[in-house]
């Protein structure tokens, strides 16, 4: 059977952008069955197992030499109790401010105030609870008799998120193959023989196991042990003072676990080390013996409790018929997710990269589900609770969702979008009675669960002005890549409004305007950069960081893109208005001179180059601010290679960052890169956060791999998007191929998104473009770096040849739907002599 469902799946390797594999040579399914995540060994580790996830759901499968354990998590189930205390305590931010305006500037911290001590250890009370969290949902564990059978390894296929795990059952090889279900939260199993039969149970016990860190304050879980084993667990609303067991809480949440196979379950006793007998556990039956094939389903069923109460146990007697049916669903959904766009090139090991990574965000985020924390949707006790495993708003983030733009996956930002939508009560509540201004000021740390207070009301990292745009920038690069007009109107235009309000009032308080500053400009102050400084007595390095400045830009410049398109221009006049005359007056980017470097760029007034930074802070303006790139003007682009160069960075959060700084550069050094990332890899294939150096905040004694067991850091998923950019970049709206990549290696790519919503094909090999294809969504005008220098280009639309360009850059209309090729004179003449 299961040889006939792999020849049915040929079919469900075919493109659904209008582009056929003949034209590019790129078939994703077919690449990332190439690539397949192998461990020949037990995976006892939670960073061996194999990662399994519908979006929703996430599995951890490790291996034992006695048993298989299935981990569970889900994006919405979280341990939902938050602490909210001392909001009276608060104050205003104009109450605060005058607080440090009065501290003698030669202070070397604030702390060094009794006062503000005693109030920031207040304001950081509440988020030093151990909730909110992601609450893992427990285990189910398949054992095994060591003397009959071996477990060897497994192998996870990426192309269809099939993991077979390989036993040698009395000499003779059997395979357990597991999937997760893309259409609903199951993982689903059966037994195979050499020959792909279905097999019998090689399996003598199974085991359901509730997570061992369940709060003791929680209330019991009530079990099943039936047909299915499994357990339900109420999940509290309010705080341990607060609670009361017996009746609950109407907002409490609630998740099932339970498993059910073909086989029969009986009851029984196990042997103890002194000799004695005792009961089997809750929830652990053994397997009876016998020649049914062995196959078997788990579900979780996760939700409000009343809910989740109420539906009861609803897993059906598994069959071989749903395990087909489930399968090729489950294969179809994921070849429509690689058909979206594919690679292929010489370097094997940025190609394996590309796709794991994809297959892992795939796991990890659906349109729907809540969206991820830091960990996504994997967890295991305390793996994937460090923070909180929450919403960190100055880059974590957000680095994930920078992925689903160029790798034209964007119903995949569609979690961020719904989260944005999630803190906009609290963000403009904060704005309001905190800062006593129009719009919305995001908090720095926030959770999926109801907040009536700001999460992390700290004058530290809880004062980056910079988180505010930093939220909203993907709304519009969602719409910018799409140009889904709909989309500004209705998801992203209130959000960036908002926070441009905020911006505004902020920067126009006479604090950061007026004669004190000896200018007429508008000076973003007070504000902290990345995980710097801290708020300073005398605010000595806490106004016009860098960051700031180009956010802010950034946004203000797509609000009036965004109300030009929409046609506000009568109803935002006086914004328009405010947002123009501070972008024309907005501060110049602070420099520095370095005796090694000579000038560059820093990230607040009065650094040298002596800093050790945690985010690339003083290159903010190339990315993500997308100020300036490979094409800045020389003055600038020296400067910001002398910056690049000069850099220092502790490393742990500049996997992604810094390397994205560098390829718009032009300058990424991709073998180091490369060497970077297999010092982060784990033996999953993820990319963990790992430090670089000491100096900063790190020193000798640091171990640098310090947040490696934390959990599955889901914010380096974007690591292809690097690729994506040594490939093409469209970020200013001109198409580059190939600007950072070694051309001595041949590349492939079918259909990346650039900006402007065209999907971008193209090859180059020894050296030279072979054909580039672009196929316009919503016919917009296209610009594009001609990739034969200043050569003739000839033009063919949807298979008819049209015009003939040259010069170094190319620009042509293009129709709605329409897919206009581009081929060097020079190449076609030759092609046509050969």
């Amino acid at each position: 059977m299961y040889k006939t469902i792999l020849l049915s799946l040929a079919a469900l390797c075919l493109p659904t952008n209008g582009t056929s594999w003949a034209q590019t040579g790129v078939n994703p399914v077919e690449q990332a069955r190439q690539h397949p995540i192998v461990l020949n060994k037990p995976a006892v580790d939670f960073f061996e197992g194999a990662l399994l996830g519908n979006g929703a759901m996430g599995v951890v499968v490790t291996t034992r030499p006695d048993a298989i354990h299935f981990h569970f998590g889900h994006n919405n189930v979280w341990d939902i109790r938050i602490a909210e205390d001392y909001r009276d305590e608060t104050g205003t931010f104009d109450e605060i401010i005058s607080r440090v305006k009065a501290l003698p500037s030669d202070l070397k911290s604030i702390r060094d105030d009794k006062w503000f001590d005693n109030y920031i250890n207040k304001m950081r009370t509440n988020y030093d609870k151990p909730y909110p969290r992601p609450f893992p949902c427990g285990t189910v564990v398949l054992g095994f008799d060591r003397r009959q059978v071996e477990l060897l390894g497994h192998r996870t296929d990426i192309s269809n998120g099939l993991c077979e795990i390989y036993l040698l059952n009395n000499g003779v090889r059997n395979t357990l193959q597991v999937f997760t279900d893309m259409t609903a939260d199951k993982i689903r199993f059966r037994l195979v023989d050499g020959q792909l039969r279905p097999a019998p149970s090689c399996f003598n016990r199974l085991r359901v196991i509730p997570d061992a860190t369940t709060p003791v304050e929680f209330p019991k879980y009530t079990a099943t042990e039936d047909l299915s084993l499994g357990f339900t667990q109420i999940l509290p609303r309010l705080e341990p003072h607060k609670y009361d067991a017996a009746k609950g809480h109407p907002g409490d949440k609630a998740f099932r676990l339970e498993v059910r196979i073909g086989n029969e379950l009986t009851n029984g006793t196990r042997h103890l080390v002194n000799g004695q007998d005792e009961p089997l556990r809750p929830m652990e039956r053994y397997i009876a013996d016998g020649n049914t094939p062995f196959i078997g389903c788990i579900a979780l069923t996760e939700g409000a409790a009343t809910e989740v109460k109420r539906d009861g146990v609803n897993i059906p007697e598994p069959t071989a018929t749903q395990y087909d049916d489930a399968f090729r669903k489950s294969a179809a959904s994921w070849a429509e997710y690689w058909n979206k766009s594919g690679v292929v090139l010489a370097d094997k090991f940025l190609e394996e990269i590309w796709y794991w990574n994809h297959y892992f965000f795939n796991c990890a985020v659906k349109d729907g589900a809540t969206c991820p924390g830091l960990f996504a949707n994997w967890s295991l006790g305390n793996i994937g609770t460090a923070w909180h495993g929450d919403y960190h708003m100055n880059y974590n983030t957000q680095q994930p969702f920078w992925l689903p733009f160029s790798s034209n996956r964007t119903d995949k930002n569609l979690p961020y979008v719904d989260l944005v939508r999630h803190l906009l009560p609290i963000s403009e509540k904060w704005a309001k009675e905190y800062y006593r201004m129009r719009g919305a000021f995001f908090p720095h740390s926030a959770y999926p669960v109801e907040m009536t207070h700001h999460p992390y009301p700290v004058p530290d990292w809880g004062w980056e002005v910079f988180e505010t745009p930093w939220t909203v920038q993907g709304l519009w690069w969602h719409y910018i890549y799409s140009m889904d007009t709909d989309f500004l109107k209705d998801r992203a235009f209130y959000p960036i409004k908002q926070a441009v309000l905020f911006l505004v009032d902020y920067l126009k308080r006479p604090d950061a305007h007026g004669a004190q500053w000896n200018d007429n400009k508008y000076h973003i102050f007070p504000s902290v950069p990345p995980e710097l400084y801290s708020l300073q007595p005398g605010f000595k390095y806490n106004y016009d960081t860098q960051t700031d400045i180009t956010l802010t830009r950034f946004v203000f410049k797509a609000y009036l893109e965004a109300v030009a398109t929409l046609k506000y221009d009568k109803q935002e006049a006086a914004t328009i208005g405010d947002v123009k005359q501070i972008l024309a007056n907005l501060p110049d980017y602070p420099t520095a001179r370095s005796d090694k470097y000579g000038e560059i760029y820093t990230s607040v007034p009065g650094e040298t180059d002596g800093i050790v930074y945690n985010l690339p802070a003083n290159l903010m303006h190339v990315f993500p601010g997308e100020e300036y790139g490979i094409d800045a003007p020389e003055d600038v682009r020296r400067k910001l290679l002398n910056t690049y160069r000069a850099h220092r960075n502790e490393g742990g959060n500049d996997l992604v960052t810094l390397s994205m700084v560098g390829v718009r550069l032009g300058a990424l050094d991709v073998e180091k890169f490369k060497r970077q990332i297999n010092y982060c890899l784990l033996p999953n294939k993820t990319a963990t956060d790992m430090c670089m150096q000491g100096g900063g905040r790190y020193d000798d004694n640091t171990a640098l791999n310090y947040m490696a067991p934390m959990g599955i850091w889901f914010e380096n998923f974007a690591l292809p998007l690097v690729v994506n950019e040594c490939l093409m970049q469209s970020y200013d709206g001109t198409i580059r191929l190939y600007p950072n990549w070694d051309r001595t290696k041949d590349a492939e790519f079918s259909t990346l998104r650039a900006v402007g919503a065209f999907l971008v094909s193209s090859r180059q090999a020894n050296g030279t473009v072979e054909y580039v294809r672009i196929l316009s969504e919503k016919g917009r005008p296209c610009r594009m770096k001609n990739p034969w220098g200043n050569a003739a280009v000839r033009l063919t639309r949807n298979g008819t040849p049209a015009e003939t360009l040259q010069g170094e850059f190319l620009s042509f209309k293009t129709n709605a739907g329409e897919t206009v090729e581009l081929l060097s004179e020079s190449r076609r003449e030759s092609g046509r002599q050969h």
